[in-house]
């Protein structure tokens, strides 16, 4: 039986010997992998002498792109869509000066409701940075009430409390009351 193993995959390549490494910009030292609590980046050696440092991988960044034969409700400039922190959205062109965002629409929606907290506001579907949804006051900040689980706008028979919320489960769906120190709960 013949040897099938290639001696060529096992030897060191002169290729191999090289170190491939990337030079800092502003002293020339090697940049090399650093890790933090936001993630990796390359980072200059020669650190705290020099303090150089780009992202591990670059993000392209996505232009303003004008939405054609769009309105802003507000001042009625164009809308764009746009790229921020929580990801792509569609805002006004004449932004600073209108801060106007356009809402997706949800299907699921059922009407407007009040906040029981403040009775000034409205309960809106948000999202979070990480992709989690709740529902919140838009009297925020001077009101701060928001709770995990879509509201029903019902009173609690038990409390009084102005809502409910609909909470999905192995079960079924069910109502709830948002309040901790009641524990009203109905099977829908």
């Amino acid at each position: 039986m013949s040897n099938k193993i290639d001696p060529q995959l096992f030897s060191i390549h002169e290729h191999a010997l090289e170190k491939e490494y990337e030079i800092c910009p502003e002293c020339g030292s090697e940049l090399s992998v650093k890790h933090s609590q936001h993630g990796s980046f390359l980072g200059c050696n020669n650190y705290p002498q020099c303090q150089y440092t780009r992202p591990l991988v670059q993000h392209e960044a996505i232009a303003s792109q004008v939405i054609e034969g769009s309105e802003c409700s507000e001042c009625g400039h164009e809308l764009a869509v746009k790229s921020g922190r929580f990801g792509i959205f569609i805002g006004c062109t004449h932004y600073p000066e209108c801060h106007h965002i356009e809402r997706p629409d949800h299907e699921d929606d059922d009407g407007v409701i009040a906040c029981p907290q403040c009775h000034q506001g409205q309960l809106e579907h948000r999202t979070n940075r990480f992709g989690k949804n709740f529902y919140a006051c838009n009297a925020y900040p001077k009101c701060k009430f928001l709770v995990n689980h879509k509201p029903v706008a019902q009173a609690c028979p038990d409390c009084g409390f102005g809502i409910l919320v609909s909470r999905h489960s192995a079960s079924g769906v069910r109502l709830e009351c948002p309040q901790k120190a009641c524990k009203f709960k109905q099977q829908l």
